[in-house]
């Protein structure tokens, strides 16, 4: 007897806003929160979510640092939604670059840096985390949530992460090299969406424009 097939599962990973202290290297150890700015960026792609009758989710799934899980604990709060801090999907470890502008790694760190932004996947900041076991732990991520949700019947999950998880989840998706994701770039409250079907993800798209 055949089983029928799971039901398809949308995935939309949604960036954290502007972090307070602006842009600078926050991997796993700056828990910076919000800005009024970021919340704003937050609140804008979430509207613009709902005009286009996309803020369907059945979901959240938030990376505990406070860039992501605020938020993430106010929509499920308004929302009524159930949510999981899943630390597996927190962004990747950027070492000596922590808390750091990219001017002043670009001072301090002028061949390193260089290195970095021709190829991430092989050149990590010092004490960093490594690129491919930085893909590992998201790519399980990635497919333990779209399993479960399938399990539960299908539907929108919605993530809230950071810049190089979502540039790593395209990679996951497309089944690309680990160098590609210096190719892919993602704003604050950028919005990602993937479709899990079968056993396997596939890229939507990437909406990069400002939210307003």
């Amino acid at each position: 007897m055949s089983h029928p097939a799971a039901a398809p599962v949308r995935l939309d990973i949604i960036r954290h806003g502007e972090p307070v202290g602006g842009k600078r290297y926050r991997g796993d150890k700056i828990d910076d929160p919000l800005s009024p700015q970021g919340w704003a960026q937050m609140q804008a792609r979430i509207t613009q979510c709902a005009l286009a009758g996309r803020d369907d989710w059945c979901a959240i799934v938030s990376s505990p640092l406070k860039r992501c899980r605020e938020f993430a604990e106010h929509l499920a709060a308004e929302r009524g939604l159930p949510l999981v801090i899943d630390p597996n999907v927190r962004e990747r470890g950027f070492g000596v670059w922590e808390g750091l502008t990219f001017e002043q790694v670009r001072q301090r760190f002028p061949d390193e840096y260089q290195q970095y932004k021709s190829n991430p996947a092989e050149h990590p900041p010092e004490g960093g985390e490594a690129m491919p076991a930085f893909y590992q732990r998201i790519a399980q991520a990635m497919e333990y949530h779209a399993r479960a949700q399938a399990k539960r019947g299908g539907g929108s999950l919605l993530m809230i992460g950071h810049a190089v998880m979502m540039r790593t989840a395209i990679v996951w998706a497309l089944q690309a090299p680990l160098t590609t994701t210096r190719l892919v770039d993602t704003e604050y409250a950028s919005l990602l969406s993937l479709r899990w079907r079968g056993d396997r993800a596939q890229l939507i798209g990437l909406n990069n424009d400002p939210a307003s």
